[in-house]
């Protein structure tokens, strides 16, 4: 950036970049790896737009970090961080990064949990596929008191989930979900109010568009059997063991999997109050259900 070159320019040049790339959100990226960048949060970003006072230095890091987000790697890998609710995550290569969308998937599992606070009980709450620890740490923050352990069997995930959860009041379990109401969770069978969970959801062979996804998400993180569906499976099949009678499993998937998602639940007969619901875009996201009898009962 030279003396006559002002931040504002160098935004909007990467900006412009960022959009001949593909990159889905231009202006914002610009903005937040400018902020980045220059050490700051996007507010005061917004104050020192006009002005001429971002260092060389500064400004050729900005153009390092522009270079590496039109080549399509994840904003959030450049920054190091991740916005979710309430929460700044740590995330990088080996992590799923959480989304906008699953917001309100932990919002759905968060208001179940407050509604047990509300009626004078605490909570416990089981977040399956914790990846980066997003809902659990959510739940954790936003529900007191409340009891909250996170899943998670893959290695790199679980180093930055360890990572997030630290100094917050979640229990971190390194196991799968297939096997670990049999082990680490064994205590917990039959007593659990709350299980949520973001499963990978994507069907085998299926094609990805965005190179963020293809190409930096973590497989195990996505693949889920050839109707995407497999790991929604080994879910149920857990909360189903882990909730008391009339707790709530809340459950994300993709965008065209509404219904098949109803009807997995609904065909194993234990599951009342069955519904899912939409994203902020009218897509349908996640399923909700509540454990009319548990698992291994008459039926």
């Amino acid at each position: 950036m030279t003396a006559s070159t002002s931040l504002r320019e160098r935004v909007e040049a990467a900006a412009r970049q960022l959009a001949e790339a593909g990159v889905p959100s231009p202006r914002h990226d610009a903005e937040m790896l400018a902020a980045h960048a220059l050490g700051i949060d996007r507010p005061e970003l917004a104050v020192r737009l006009a002005r001429h006072d971002a260092s060389q230095e500064a400004a050729d890091s900005y153009s390092e970090l522009v270079a590496r987000r039109a080549k399509r790697e994840p904003l959030q890998h450049i920054t190091g961080t991740a916005h979710f609710r309430q929460l700044t995550l740590s995330v990088g290569p080996g992590v799923f990064i959480p989304r906008p969308e699953t917001e309100l998937t932990a919002g759905a599992a968060i208001d179940a949990a407050r509604a047990i606070v509300d009626s004078g009980g605490v909570p416990v709450v089981v977040d399956m596929y914790a990846g980066s620890g997003a809902i659990a740490i959510s739940a954790a923050h936003e529900v007191r008191p409340c009891v909250v352990h996170a899943v998670e069997s893959d290695d790199d995930a679980i180093a930055w989930l360890r990572r997030n959860a630290y100094g917050a009041s979640v229990v971190v379990h390194r196991d799968d979900v297939g096997g670990v109401c049999d082990r680490s969770m064994s205590m917990l069978l039959g007593t659990v109010d709350v299980v949520v969970a973001n499963p990978p959801y994507v069907p085998v062979g299926a094609g990805i568009r965005d190179p963020e996804v293809a190409e930096h998400d973590p497989p195990v993180a996505l693949w889920a059997g050839d109707d995407g569906l497999d790991a929604l499976r080994v879910l149920e099949s857990a909360a189903a063991r882990l909730l008391r009678p009339g707790g709530v499993v809340v459950a994300e998937h993709g965008d065209t999997q509404g219904e098949p998602a109803v009807e997995l639940f609904t065909d194993t007969g234990r599951w009342a109050d069955i519904a899912d619901h939409l994203d902020l875009n009218g897509r349908p996201r996640y399923v909700t259900a509540r454990l009319a009898w548990a698992a291994g009962d008459g039926g």
